[in-house]
């Protein structure tokens, strides 16, 4: 359902002795949208996903999923509730198979009661997801299978890290940077993937990325936090015409190469 509220931040905050991270900082995210999360170095983003995945305990402030009060909780309680993100810098088992990779998030995570015993897993599992064979083909790392996730690229491991987030069946997916380092040609497949997961898996995907014109031209929505706050909450064309955005952000990655979104 379009409408059905996901996740809900109210009033976060998350403070490191005298530094405050993010400073009450509020969002909802409802089912099947993607949204983008930018902002410059330090502004608070991937703390704001460490807070909300409960990698983090916020300082003040309330975290709820599908209304249920997860403040406090640790990571395992948001998987629980179908929350999956990924890190900047991937996390992949290296000396274990890529296929085993993928199988280790089906058994942390993913396994369901089996209700249909013929299937195995529920039936609103997508059957994308069903086994990591099928995971496997949807992130193009079939013929990776058999070799140690330590000895693909990198490129290749962030998709392996994205192929283990699913494997928990999420609801809700964050993805932390997963264009980093990539080249221009691998940002633009990564940002199709991003799409197509969102389409025909029905997540709610919310990414941070630093490869703003490919992020703009693919999310449907932008949150912008900068020095922990958030400024801007909008469509991309919204947001690369305010000016505080402008002025804090875009002006340094977008204006002065004179790019505009219609």
């Amino acid at each position: 359902m379009p409408d059905t509220l996901l996740l809900e931040a109210r009033d976060v905050t998350v403070r490191f002795g005298g530094l405050v991270a993010v400073d009450n900082v509020s969002a909802s995210l409802r089912a099947g949208e993607l949204v983008g999360i930018i902002g410059p170095n330090g502004a608070g983003k991937t703390t704001f996903f460490n807070a909300v995945s409960g990698v983090l305990q916020p300082t003040s402030g309330q975290l709820l999923l599908e209304g249920d009060d997860l403040t406090g909780r640790g990571p395992h309680q948001f998987a629980k509730h179908g929350l999956a993100r990924t890190f900047q810098t991937p996390r992949v088992f290296a000396d274990m198979t890529v296929l085993a990779n993928i199988e280790f998030g089906l058994k942390f995570a993913g396994r369901r009661p089996r209700k249909y015993w013929l299937w195995g897993e529920e039936a609103s599992v997508p059957w994308a997801l069903r086994d990591a064979q099928r995971i496997l083909e949807l992130i193009g790392l079939q013929a990776q299978a058999a070799l140690p996730a330590g000895s693909i690229t990198p490129s290749q491991q962030r998709l392996l890290e994205i192929g283990m987030a699913l494997a928990t069946r999420p609801r809700l997916l964050l993805l932390d940077e997963v264009a980093a380092g990539l080249t221009e040609a691998e940002i633009e497949n990564m940002a199709a993937l991003v799409k197509r997961l969102r389409d025909e898996l029905n997540l709610t995907v919310v990414w941070i990325e630093h490869a703003v014109r490919t992020l703009l031209k693919h999310v449907e929505r932008v949150i912008v936090l900068h020095q922990g706050r958030k400024i801007a909450d909008g469509t991309p064309a919204e947001v690369t015409r305010n000016p505080e955005v402008i002025e804090a952000y875009l002006g340094d990655e977008m204006v002065e190469e004179g790019e505009v979104i219609a």
